[in-house]
């Protein structure tokens, strides 16, 4: 693909995500790996009549790690900042402290350019009408029954949790998302959930995956994990204990333009797929606190919500 398809990504990202305006702040901080990728945002942004910054600092250590203060300022002086960086800055004070000053965040860790030019060069006003309806589905939810042609057969509850849609759309003061966005997600009741978890996408803190990881799961605890890359993934979760195996998150992916790639910041976003999380929720209404979140992306999945399908071998029904 041609460089100017991530030019025209970087203006939908601008223009549709975060209604960048004439004379507004725009800060891009970047790191070595990401430069190339952050600078078509800061040329597309200064064509908009934004003043346009570009921050390029060394690359974190892990993901959530701290920024340096002198680019911590920055962003919270910015009145849109878009940290397109190798390691995420999501969940750090220096982003919460942005937000809080009003600036407008999007994350973008780990970002590629085919992720970029793919997902990203998407139609977010559709991804977010969808987004925001299987949200509001899962609201209202209360049992939940997932099979998949890999073997999955899975139950579990969201009773009394509320569905939070990932539209993509962050125009208001103190917004904060991660693009390409499109997704809609519950934090299941913790305990509830019983049965064989196939994970058969990919895994995030694996990637792609050779073959399936098959999950025993009992009140609510991957208990067994069976599969050749079963044993990466137990490196990963190595002395966190027992919290970082509890199911966390369900997700469903809704961007139509994103596919499996075994970069999660795309993965997730799949449309007809969902994904099942393993570790902290508590920062979108669950109560597992642990250092660690993990997705696992499953194919072709039939969800069925309170006897009404959601989900049909991998299609949306809405």
């Amino acid at each position: 693909m041609s460089s100017s398809k991530l030019f025209d990504a970087a203006r939908v990202a601008l223009d549709q995500c975060l209604g960048v305006r004439a004379n507004e702040t725009v800060l891009i901080v970047t790191d070595p790996g990401r430069w190339e990728l952050a600078l078509p945002f800061r040329k597309v942004a200064a064509q908009m009549g934004a003043e346009a910054i570009l921050l390029e600092m060394d690359e974190r250590k892990t993901h959530g790690s701290e920024p340096p203060e002198l680019v911590a300022a920055a962003m919270a002086g910015a009145d849109v900042v878009l940290a397109v960086t190798t390691k995420s800055l999501s969940h750090t004070k220096a982003r919460k402290q942005a937000t809080q000053a009003g600036a407008r965040v999007a994350s973008l860790p780990g970002i590629t350019r085919e992720t970029m030019e793919r997902a990203l060069f998407a139609d977010y006003e559709v991804i977010a009408a969808r987004s925001k309806e299987v949200a509001q589905i899962l609201s209202r939810g209360e049992k939940v029954k997932i099979t998949t042609p890999a073997g999955t057969d899975l139950t579990l509850s969201i009773k009394g949790r509320e569905g939070q849609p990932d539209t993509g759309i962050l125009h208001r003061p103190g917004e904060f998302g991660n693009l390409p966005a499109g997704e809609a997600y519950i934090a299941p009741v913790e305990g509830s959930a019983q049965g064989t978890l196939v994970i058969d996408g990919a895994m995030s803190g694996v990637g792609m995956l050779k073959e399936p990881i098959v999950m025993e799961v009992r009140d609510g605890v991957v208990v067994d994990l069976q599969g050749p890359d079963a044993d990466a993934l137990r490196g990963v979760l190595e002395g966190l204990g027992e919290a970082a195996y509890m199911i966390g998150e369900l997700g469903v992916g809704t961007n139509d333009q994103a596919v499996i790639c075994g970069q999660v910041l795309e993965d997730e976003k799949v449309l007809g797929t969902i994904h099942i999380a393993i570790g902290n929720n508590s920062f979108f209404g669950g109560t597992i606190q642990v250092a660690s979140h993990h997705d696992g992306i499953l194919r072709e999945p039939t969800v069925v919500i309170d006897g009404e399908l959601l989900l049909e071998k991998g299609r949306l029904v809405l």
